[in-house]
């Protein structure tokens, strides 16, 4: 546990409310619905090759992949660290070390994996490892089930939102994320993000150097779900609709039914999205003017995107 030396790090933890499942534990001394402590915990953090070119580049991101989750879908692609006690715990100085150590290996940013549930402990280790010398663009990886009250704890501090937009359909991500609000919190919280990026750049909102890895901006995930092909549409649509070519949109079709998926009774999920529905879902991209954006050609699905949760720089 954190030693006598730490700042006070419960700030909206002793009744935590930091996300939209408003749980109120007491996560000082109990476990929230994230799963997690007050007390960060880690799984990896290392260079990760991964993510969209503009953010690993040929370098890697610094991904630090934290524990627990206040989403917590089903067929979570990190199922392992998500919803299981695999983890190891860290002070802020030791967080604030690890992003330095990544700075060091070549990390072309620090990339914080499901970090809601530590917001107050990242700013923290984040303002720390500045004042020793951090200078690398800070990456929000995140589902988007976000207070908006939350992010904006991280204003002028996040350079480069990586938000989830996961349904469009509510009964689809209560099914499979118990979440039936979770269309209009996204939004919410992309329109968040969305201000603090204007409010802190006189340019356009996403950015890039001379070397196409972007320092500034919004790139907004939507995975595809096998079987669930109109719903991928109507998130595209909105996003476009609400933000127009502002922001950049990831189309992925690396979803893998892993073995966890394949015990439950989601019969559709126990397998990977067919090129035809991805096809169909780029065509539809190309249709509607979506200018900025990724995607994922051939074989995408994979184990090798889900890195080894082994403890590696925690």
């Amino acid at each position: 546990m954190m030693n006598s030396n730490e700042p006070s790090l419960s700030q909206g933890q002793s009744s935590c409310n930091l996300c939209p499942r408003m749980c109120s534990v007491d996560r000082t001394s109990h476990i929230g619905y994230c799963g997690e402590t007050s007390t960060v915990r880690l799984a990896r953090a290392a260079l990760h090759h991964w993510e969209e070119p503009c953010i690993s580049g040929d370098q890697g991101s610094g991904a630090i992949f934290f524990c627990g989750c206040n989403l917590r879908c089903v067929f979570c692609q990190n199922h392992d660290i998500s919803c299981s006690n695999i983890g190891k715990e860290v002070t802020v100085a030791r967080l604030c070390d690890i992003m330095l150590d990544l700075q060091k290996k070549g990390a072309l940013n620090i990339n914080l994996v499901t970090p809601t549930h530590f917001v107050p402990q990242i700013v923290s280790a984040i303002q720390l490892a500045k004042s020793k010398g951090l200078a690398l663009p800070i990456v929000y990886n995140t589902s988007a089930y976000e207070n908006v009250s939350t992010l904006k704890m991280l204003d002028g501090i996040i350079d480069i939102y990586l938000p989830d937009f996961k349904y469009y359909d509510n009964s689809l991500a209560l099914r499979f994320s118990s979440a039936p609000n979770y269309r209009e919190v996204a939004l919410d919280a992309i329109d968040e993000m969305m201000r603090q990026m204007r409010f802190n750049t006189s340019d356009s909102i996403c950015t890039f150097d001379n070397n196409g890895i972007m320092t500034h901006g919004i790139i907004v995930r939507h995975l595809v779900l096998p079987g669930h092909t109109h719903d991928s549409m109507d998130v595209l649509a909105t996003l476009h609709a609400r933000y127009g070519n502002d922001i950049y949109i990831s189309i992925m079709n690396q979803y893998t039914p892993l073995d966890h998926v394949l015990k439950t009774s989601h019969k559709e999920l126990h397998r990977k999205v067919t090129k035809k529905e991805y096809e169909k879902i780029i065509d539809y991209a190309i249709d509607i003017g979506i200018e900025n954006g990724f995607t994922q050609e051939g074989e995408a699905a994979a184990e090798s995107f889900i890195p080894a949760f082994d403890y590696e720089g925690v």
